[in-house]
């Protein structure tokens, strides 16, 4: 199988082809996957060598991939040649040190108006991009970044309704010494919706909320909790922007949990136009019925942090540990 690997030049990453010594699988649980994946789809690895990717966010405007390396404190571009250069440093640390293992941005999203927000963990705070995706410039400004008068823990993940309000998770993972930490200052990691009118409502309590979708006609809303304990998905029923009702177990993976290949837990996920949803967990991506029904999984053979399609849904790319990979879907 060939793959792209870059090699770090001068600030600027190169791309050649390598033989590639990965176990990449797609196996098909339900015939209702096979609209959407081929299961001898090419699993590509399109970029490696950073430490811990995650946040893959589609530009359609520019027909191009920004994804965060958390470690590293940056935000990186991948272009339609397949180059991978710097776009944002520092992400989600401004500040002169730090001294836990992800300072930096973490889920990546695009406002109703076209800014790039970031989940910024060293900051602690849901940020916004000053600047235009064109020219972009490492300063931010914060769009929350406390609930009643107490700092949040790390921002991880986000995602806007049609209405420009913003559900997003808070787990411990940012901070130095994580649930630890002297500087927390919440006793608890909670899911939040930051309304359109500027109202913030706490939507629940987790115990490492993570991943976060809306299906496509806002009614349901999902989380992860990657949590070893209770490595699991949840749905809740929209009532209303914030309020939410039915919490229910949509899947649960706990007894996967340190099993050979199964790498990583309940993480980033993103929603198809179809109503499925593909999620990062134990092994790869799961790919879930709106039912709640595992219908197929991509083996990515490393723990996978997040997802995204690009904007006509052809194109799934995953960030799974220390690389970026790419596969087609129908």
């Amino acid at each position: 199988m060939k793959s792209i690997v870059p090699i770090a030049l001068a600030g600027l990453f190169l791309s050649f082809s390598c033989q590639n010594q990965h176990q990449f699988s797609i196996e098909i649980l339900d015939d209702e996957a096979l609209d959407l994946i081929d299961p001898q789809s090419e699993i590509e690895v399109v970029g490696s060598g950073f430490k811990w990717t995650e946040g893959p966010l589609w530009i359609d405007s520019g027909n191009y991939l920004l994804f965060s390396d958390i470690p590293n404190n940056t935000v990186f571009k991948l272009d339609e040649s397949g180059k991978i250069t710097e776009y944002l440093k520092p992400s989600g640390f401004t500040g002169e040190e730090f001294e836990g293992e992800e300072p930096g941005s973490n889920g990546l999203l695009l406002s109703p108006e076209g800014d790039l927000i970031l989940m910024q963990h060293g900051d602690r705070q849901v940020g916004r991009m000053k600047s235009s995706l064109d020219t972009p410039l490492a300063e931010y400004e914060a769009v929350v970044d406390e609930y009643q008068g107490k700092r949040f823990n790390s921002p991880n993940d986000g995602v806007f309704d049609h209405q420009g309000n913003l559900y997003f998770t808070d787990p411990p993972y940012g901070l130095p010494r994580r649930m630890e930490d002297p500087e927390k200052e919440l006793d608890f990691q909670g899911v939040f919706c930051l309304k359109a009118s500027g109202e913030l409502i706490l939507v629940d309590q987790l115990t490492r909320p993570n991943g976060i979708a809306l299906s496509p006609d806002e009614s349901i809303l999902y989380v992860a909790v990657s949590d070893p304990e209770q490595a699991r998905w949840y749905r809740y029923d929209v009532e209303a922007p914030g309020k939410v009702s039915g919490k229910k177990i949509f899947y649960d993976t706990t007894a996967l949990i340190g099993k050979e290949g199964e790498q990583g837990l309940p993480d980033g996920m993103k929603m198809h136009s179809s109503g499925t949803l593909f999620a990062t967990g134990p092994g790869g991506v799961w790919i879930f019925s709106a039912s709640g029904k595992a219908i197929a999984r991509i083996r990515t053979g490393q723990a996978t942090a997040n997802c995204a399609f690009t904007t006509d849904e052809k194109t799934l790319f995953m960030a799974a540990d220390d690389y970026l990979l790419k596969v087609a879907l129908k």
